[in-house]
């Protein structure tokens, strides 16, 4: 019998309890279930579940371009320590990626998740080698090389 998706995360958040980097990355395509899993877990753990886009967009709407990509680390962390839990689900993290806010999405995500467990959906691939954020050659197109995060692969990655 296959384990559910929202078992299989709440499994490797505690492998990743003591990790230095407590990341662990729900990584498929859109519409493989990753927002189901998450809101699973928020009411069964009663972990927070934060749905970035949008509260990233409310924080950013007032600031200018060349403010937005300055801010985004702040308001990240403050969003994380307003939620005043060990354990945090972000959904719906996108924006991240935006050429707009000049980020390293997987380096941002890292950096916060050394004080508390992050779950974090990633629209994209992971072949046990290589992470993946959209198609290559696209604006937001991100690759990065064993990935210091612990993963749950989605959909067909997720096949042995």
């Amino acid at each position: 019998m296959t384990q559910a998706l929202h078992e299989q995360i709440a499994a490797r958040v505690r492998d990743a309890e003591g990790m230095y980097s407590r990341l662990v990355l729900v990584v498929g395509p859109q519409g493989s279930g990753k927002t189901r899993a998450m809101q699973v877990l928020s009411a069964e753990k009663g972990w927070p579940r934060i749905n970035l886009n949008l509260e990233l967009a409310r924080a950013l709407i007032d600031l200018t371009v060349k403010q937005r990509s300055v801010r985004v680390p702040g308001l990240l962390d403050d969003l994380l320590r307003r939620s005043n839990q060990d354990v945090v689900l972000l959904d719906n993290t996108e924006m991240l990626f935006s050429p707009e806010l000049a980020q390293d999405p997987l380096r941002l995500l890292q950096s916060m998740s050394r004080n508390r467990t992050l779950v974090v959906t990633w629209s994209g691939t992971y072949d046990g080698k290589h992470l993946n954020y959209a198609e290559p050659g696209h604006a937001e197109a991100r690759r990065y090389l064993s990935p210091d995060a612990t993963i749950v692969p989605v959909g067909e990655e997720a096949s042995p």
